[in-house]
């Protein structure tokens, strides 16, 4: 990827679509609209007007990042195919963020990550600055391993209020726009690694599964 060329980064993890423009080294243009559904629909008119105010077109693009989760199945999955079609159809690299990752981004010391999951439980992290020390794990909210023992480690994102606000005073909840920033830019530093195209990050199983259709009979022949 040619450093004077555009990045796109777009995220459809959540009931959102979101999408920002990374230009020599700088976010020159963002968008964001909540939905619970329709992302499929709206993602690619809404990047499209997005290029177009900032005087582009698809074929200016350089590479995509786009978050992989974990989050919603199908907003993951809208996401991830519409990557990799643009990445094939335009012939620049794509490649995938996790938003555990964004919320360690521009980090320093250490620190635990947390994300909502469903039925009440938290994705979390641990970072070194932005270097992951654990792999992800999903916590049940009223289990106190999810709160650190060192009062010194920083907690980053979506957390639910302490027991004990005295022994973890300090929480940083990122907006949705810082968010999507640090994607695009985490998106970048993945390109320049050589990273390989994105693929969905799920923590678990979906919830709902196709119906499983019995085989079809396979009739002798009477002949």
């Amino acid at each position: 990827m040619p450093p004077e060329t555009p990045l796109l980064a777009f995220d459809t993890s959540a009931a959102h679509c979101a999408a920002a423009l990374l230009w020599r080294g700088e976010i020159v243009a963002q968008a964001r609209e909540e939905m619970a559904k329709g992302q499929a629909e709206r993602l690619m008119p809404m990047i499209e007007e997005m290029l177009a105010g900032a005087g582009l077109c698809w074929r200016d693009l350089g590479a995509i990042a786009v978050g992989v989760g974990p989050g919603n199945f199908t907003g993951i999955r809208i996401s991830v195919a519409a990557a990799r079609g643009l990445a094939l159809g335009l012939g620049v690299p794509a490649v995938g963020v996790t938003g555990l990752e964004v919320l360690a981004f521009g980090a320093s010391g250490r620190s635990r990550v947390a994300l909502p999951a469903s039925r009440g439980a938290i994705y979390v992290q641990d970072f070194e600055g932005e270097v992951a020390l654990s792999l992800p794990r999903e916590v049940v909210a009223d289990d106190p391993e999810l709160w650190p023992a060192e009062t010194s480690l920083a907690l980053i994102g979506d957390w639910p209020e302490p027991p004990d606000a005295a022994r973890h005073p300090r929480i940083t909840r990122p907006d949705a726009a810082a968010r999507l920033r640090a994607m695009a830019h985490i998106g970048a530093r993945h390109v320049a690694q050589g990273a390989s195209l994105p693929a969905p990050f799920y923590m678990r199983a979906a919830d709902a599964a196709p119906p499983r259709d019995p085989p079809p009979v396979i009739l002798d022949d009477p002949l």
